[in-house]
């Protein structure tokens, strides 16, 4: 095999693990959020804060894996 075959490989797999994990994350963070603000609305605040910094953390994930990618792509 090709060098450049196996980094198009690599970098194919590191970005779409690196998307797909996080955003599989993202949306169970949200249906909790909603599930929990539907079970006690009063606390909306300070659930919809936590989830808004559990997003943010888990879309760092995905962006760390494009950096990683384009690391992976170019050197």
């Amino acid at each position: 095999m090709d060098l450049q075959v196996i980094k198009t490989i690599m970098m194919g797999a590191t970005i779409t693990l690196g998307g797909a994990i996080p955003a599989a994350a993202i949306g169970m963070i949200t249906s909790k959020a909603v599930e929990s603000i539907g079970r006690n609305p009063e606390a909306a605040g300070d659930v919809r804060t936590s989830m808004i910094l559990g997003m943010a953390f888990a879309e760092a994930i995905a962006i760390y894996a494009l950096v990683c990618a384009l690391i992976i792509k170019f050197v």
